[in-house]
């Protein structure tokens, strides 16, 4: 990690979050974060600056308890996790991190070279592990992609939460039809499956477009598919 070269970091604009596909606006202009739990505190300061130089906010913490006392922030983010950590190693840490914050991705530093934790630490889906000292265009450049994959991650999680909140918005019998439609069946068969007639099947059929916010059947049958609704069964 060279500090000379520090202050030639690029700088990232703000990142915008949004779900064109649902109208809704789910994130207005953010400055990601990057977390660091790094127990050295030269090298925790030297990230900081690095961080900053980036166009990013760094947030450094001496521990992993530290770390997880910080409660998880709704903006792109990503870890910078030293292996060695003290009191909770690094794999530990990742363990907890991939249940209770899955969308934040880890880039491991480490002094040595192990070969046997890098590989379980990927396997365990760290997004990048680099070894001391660093260049710090490639940290740079792993922290970029790192809040690239982060706010992805988020922009999919907005969207499906304002697409489970407009299913739970259906009624039962809206419910029924919207699984029956989306499964292929005419109105006419729909109505026949459900015992009610096709006009009522229509009205249903209108409501459950307008509350799913849906433009098409196609549009609903890929709704029904992101809920993980069995396409009889929505």
């Amino acid at each position: 990690m060279n500090s000379a070269t520090i202050s030639q970091g690029p700088r990232v604009s703000s990142t915008h979050l949004f779900s064109p596909a649902l109208g809704a606006s789910v994130m207005a202009e953010v400055t990601p974060i990057v977390f660091v739990a790094e127990d050295d505190v030269s090298v925790r300061e030297l990230l900081q600056l690095l961080i900053r130089c980036g166009g990013w906010r760094p947030r450094a913490f001496a521990s992993a308890q530290e770390f997880f006392a910080r409660p998880p922030v709704p903006v792109p983010n990503c870890l910078i996790l030293d292996v060695s950590l003290a009191g909770l190693d690094g794999l530990d840490v990742q363990r907890r991190v991939s249940i209770e914050r899955p969308e934040m991705p880890i880039i491991f530093i480490t002094d040595q070279g192990d070969v046997r934790t890098t590989v379980q630490a990927m396997k365990a889906g760290a997004f990048e592990f680099l070894t001391k000292p660093f260049r710090d265009d490639v940290m740079l450049s792993a922290i970029r992609e790192a809040l690239e994959r982060s706010r992805v991650a988020l922009r999919y999680e907005a969207e499906m939460s304002v697409l489970r909140d407009c299913y739970a918005s259906l009624s039962p019998r809206e419910r029924q039809v919207m699984g029956l439609v989306v499964s292929g069946l005419l109105n006419k068969q729909v109505g026949g499956e459900l015992g009610i007639s096709e006009v009522t099947v229509k009205a249903h059929r209108g409501k459950v477009m307008l509350k799913m916010k849906a433009d098409s059947l196609p549009d609903l049958v890929k709704m029904a598919g992101k809920l993980g609704l069995a396409l009889s069964e929505a």
